[in-house]
């Protein structure tokens, strides 16, 4: 982790994507908690994930497409 804050246009970037991930999940009518059973998630880290608040890795972001059925570029654009 590096010792100076993040330029604040990277965690704008995480919220966009946390907004992506949200319309995804929505659209398909899962809840936090079932996304996060699909991914084997908790409920609390997909929020932060979609609150912009977790810098997730990006196997999870893959697993978290893959259970969307989107690609990952819809996700992260």
């Amino acid at each position: 982790m590096p010792s100076d804050p993040l330029p604040a246009w990277v965690t704008a970037r995480r919220r966009q994507i946390g907004d992506h991930i949200r319309a995804a999940r929505t659209e398909r009518k899962l809840s936090q908690e079932k996304l996060g059973e699909l991914v084997d998630l908790d409920r609390k880290t997909v929020n932060r994930i979609e609150q912009g608040a977790h810098a997730t890795l990006i196997d999870h972001l893959l697993l978290i497409a893959d259970a969307l059925d989107v690609p990952l570029a819809d996700l992260v654009r």
